[in-house]
């Protein structure tokens, strides 16, 4: 049957495979420095501090244009903006592998962290206009698992590629890998990949994208520098200004709605109860993830002495179990409903403790052996809960605000990647000098545990059912 006028345009199989694929690449490059920094740091003659920007510079960036770049979908075109947003992500990707210095390098990875911005929200705004019924469900379970894949495999693929030292490259090929899946996602985009945009498109609310800025700059920034820079004044400054900026922000959002203009996050979207739920529980989840993978990048090679390709195959059970056990994640929900979220929790708990005892009793002699049962039944808490969750999110979401949807999930996501980042990793290393490798390290997991106890708790607040 002809499809009529009105009718949405539809995401087929190879559209969705190139969507994902461009999800999995911001993940990956958030991850994919962690193994490689120690190399980086030697090559360019970098400190401990630009080294921490080279990470930070990206998850600023990225995190803060966010939402900006969901405006922009919905209002230029999502298909527009993600081929665009690729195509500027393979040429920063180019610039990082090309950089000839620390400074030039952080540079390259802001301007990398704004491309992803602009093309990452484009891929859940398209999946939400253009599924429906089970295929927008199954669709949205593929892209919870890409995502908790991407974070574990590209921690992996930094260490194999920075041993590999293709053509002499070392550490350059953590970014230039991209340039040919970039090419390549940009093919299959012209072909597969549908134009939607909204029916009413919302202007840029200028005054909410400068305040939410100012909010996750003033809050991510010092908590990421501060240890290596010393604590300076501009840090608590920074930090004691970031309530004020959340503020405002919430303020001006807030007015906005109220005068029938369009904020840049709708007060009224925070209202669905499923979003708001489901948003806050991606926050410790996503804050102990990210800080678990710095942490035992850096507890592996440092501390057990081991080489970037066995310090990232480390995690290679957590890897294959989250991707065995996600592609039963929509059966699972199917059956139980969201109760499976908090099984998750209890087996990333239980996955966490395990990985706490064989630090105790093996390190320093540390390695995939010694962390396989914890990795791999971590992993598989981890895949019943991410997925779920970020289907959850956007259940309730219209398609017409689904780029500004999915903008609000990711960022929210990123930041408090970012923050996990500058939390946990700030704890570790200010440990490691007074109680050692090993307490710093176990220290750092007991946080880890501490937040995947309250995700767990959150869990029984979520709806049953999830659409």
């Amino acid at each position: 049957m002809p499809r009529t006028a009105s009718a949405p345009p539809a995401l087929g199989t190879l559209g969705l495979f190139t969507v994902l694929l461009a999800a999995s690449l911001p993940l990956v490059d958030f991850f994919i420095v962690n193994v490689a920094l120690p190399t980086m740091g030697r090559d360019l003659g970098a400190s401990e501090s630009v080294l921490e920007l080279v990470v930070a510079g990206y998850g600023v960036a990225y995190a803060v244009l966010l939402v900006l770049g969901g405006r922009l979908g919905d209002l230029f075109g999502r298909r527009r903006l993600f081929l665009g947003g690729m195509a500027a992500f393979g040429l920063t990707s180019l610039a990082c592998g090309l950089a000839p210095d620390a400074w030039t390098l952080v540079a390259a990875r802001v301007a990398q962290g704004a491309s992803a911005a602009a093309m990452l929200p484009q891929v859940l705004a398209t999946i939400q206009a253009a599924t429906e019924g089970p295929r927008r469900a199954h669709a949205m379970s593929l892209y919870g698992a890409t995502a908790g894949l991407s974070m574990v495999a590209g921690q992996i693929l930094g260490g194999v590629l920075v041993a590999a030292d293709l053509a002499g490259t070392g550490w350059r090929s953590v970014f230039l890998v991209n340039v040919p899946v970039v090419v390549v996602g940009l093919v299959l985009a012209a072909r597969a990949v549908p134009e939607t945009r909204s029916r009413r498109p919302e202007p840029v609310d200028g005054p909410g994208t400068a305040l939410l800025a100012a909010a996750l700059l003033t809050l991510l920034v010092p908590l990421t520098e501060g240890r290596a820079a010393g604590w300076p004044l501009w840090t608590w400054l920074s930090l004691a200004s970031f309530p004020c900026a959340a503020g405002a922000f919430w303020a001006v959002e807030r007015r906005a709605d109220r005068r029938g203009r369009t904020p840049l996050v709708p007060p009224s979207l925070l209202a669905l109860t499923s979003l708001r739920r489901g948003l806050v529980m991606i926050v410790p989840f996503s804050i102990g993830f990210s800080g678990f993978m710095f942490v035992i990048a850096v507890a592996l090679q440092r501390g057990a002495g081991l080489d970037p390709v066995p310090a990232g195959l480390a995690l290679a059970p957590m890897a294959v179990v989250f991707l065995c056990v996600s592609l039963a994640g929509p059966r699972l929900v199917t059956r139980y409903g969201t109760r499976v979220v908090g099984a998750g929790a209890v087996l990333q708990g239980v996955g966490v403790a395990l990985m706490m005892l064989a630090t105790w009793r093996s390190w320093p002699d540390l390695g995939l052996v010694e962390l396989l049962p914890g990795a791999a039944v971590a992993g598989a808490g981890q895949a019943l809960q991410l997925p779920v969750l970020m289907r959850i999110v956007l259940s309730e979401v219209p398609p017409a605000r689904a780029g500004v949807g999915g903008g609000v999930m990711v960022t929210t996501q990123q930041s408090a990647l970012a923050l996990g980042v500058a939390t946990l990793g700030t704890l570790f290393l200010s440990l490691v000098p007074h109680t050692g490798m090993r307490d710093a390290l176990l220290w750092t997991l007991t946080a880890q545990l501490t937040g995947v106890l309250l995700t767990g708790v959150l869990s029984l607040r979520l709806p049953r059912t999830v659409r």
